[in-house]
């Protein structure tokens, strides 16, 4: 049976535990042998079948006791109180990873996740600008996260690093920054100074895409 037919384009954004760069975008093992943190995104063009994801906000925080590919994770997703039953519903399709070839990436989280906390839903902001690699994620009493650029340790000059993974499941290129991250919920952590990502995203039931014109249009990087 065919699964549902869906679309999202938008902004992203992660925050986790390694150093700056993130040795797992590399095949390295994570800088404190465990990895935990913070994705979040917001759909700036989306439909699940019939229903407009237009708008919506998501987060989620994890935790991974070693290298995501051994498994084991926590993850609890957040999203905000406005969601409709049939957005959430969409939702929940989606990040479930039903339906979607192996190796794309809601697919590989439902494997690599072994506990799937309530999920939460709040308020959130989000605000992101990739030009000035900067981003701001609050959502009230359970996590704040802000990303700035990585700035040289001697002159304090602002530098630019960029990831390109023509093979990636994720994103494809993201531009790299420094990242500060608190979670008091479930999935507690403090992040200082770690790493950061911010990505244009486009997903659909067959991984990850390259069409991204809504979102460089309304957001271009130059």
């Amino acid at each position: 049976m065919a699964g549902r037919d869906w679309s999202i384009e938008g902004r992203y954004v992660e925050y986790c535990s390694c150093d700056m760069g993130c040795p797992c975008e590399s095949m390295a093992p994570p800088t404190n042998g465990y990895c935990t943190g913070a994705v979040a995104f917001q759909v700036d063009k989306g439909r699940c079948e019939g229903v407009s994801l237009d708008g919506i906000k998501v987060v989620a925080t994890f935790f991974f006791p070693r290298a995501i590919h051994h498994g084991g994770g926590h993850l609890q997703p957040i999203l905000e109180d406005t969601i409709t039953d049939q957005q959430k519903d969409a939702i929940f399709y989606i990040l479930s990873g039903q339906d979607q070839p192996v190796g794309t990436m809601f697919q590989i989280f439902s494997v690599i996740v072994e506990k799937l906390h309530d999920p939460i839903f709040t308020k959130i902001e989000f605000d992101w600008d990739i030009k000035k690699r900067i981003t701001r994620i609050e959502v009230p009493e359970l996590l704040r996260a802000r990303s700035e650029p990585i700035r040289n340790p001697v002159t304090d000059t602002e530098h630019r690093m960029i990831s390109v993974l023509p093979d990636g499941w994720v994103f494809h290129e993201a531009e790299g920054a420094a990242g500060y991250a608190k979670s008091v919920g479930e999935l507690k952590f403090d992040l200082n100074q770690s790493h950061s990502s911010l990505a244009y995203v486009a997903w659909g039931p067959n991984g990850l895409r390259y069409d991204l014109s809504e979102s460089r249009k309304r957001f271009p990087l130059n």
